[in-house]
């Protein structure tokens, strides 16, 4: 790791990651026989993961070369969005299900718009 000045990260960052990694072993801990729930826990944890990382490299990359990055950023918060809704919309009652679905389809496509179409 680079250590220069601003290439470390914050102690609020390191306290945030602790407490994200044991909130993720409790969750999986918790839903230790049901494998579809901890391969959810794992999968989110692993694409919050990879989020933080392509939103510290965006920060650092130059405006022109942050194409792929933002494309990972949008993907990754897509998912996100996606498998959180998959996991609330069933609970709901189905036009509240319905109104899950859209809300995550329109913060979808804000986050495209706003990455890529008013750049």
């Amino acid at each position: 790791m680079d250590h220069r000045r601003g290439d470390r990260h914050s102690p609020l960052a390191k306290v945030s990651l602790c407490a994200l990694t044991f909130n993720t072993a409790v969750a999986a801990y918790r839903s230790r026989g049901d494998p579809s729930s901890v391969a959810f826990v794992a999968l989110a944890y692993a694409a919050l993961l990879l989020l933080f990382h392509f939103l510290r490299k965006f920060e650092r990359v130059p405006p022109a070369d942050r194409g792929k990055v933002k494309a990972a950023v949008w993907a990754l918060s897509t998912l996100l969005t996606a498998m959180f809704a998959s996991r609330v919309a069933p609970l709901m009652p189905p036009l509240v299900g319905v109104a899950v679905w859209a809300m995550a389809a329109v913060t979808a496509g804000g986050g495209y718009w706003a990455l890529f179409v008013n750049h």
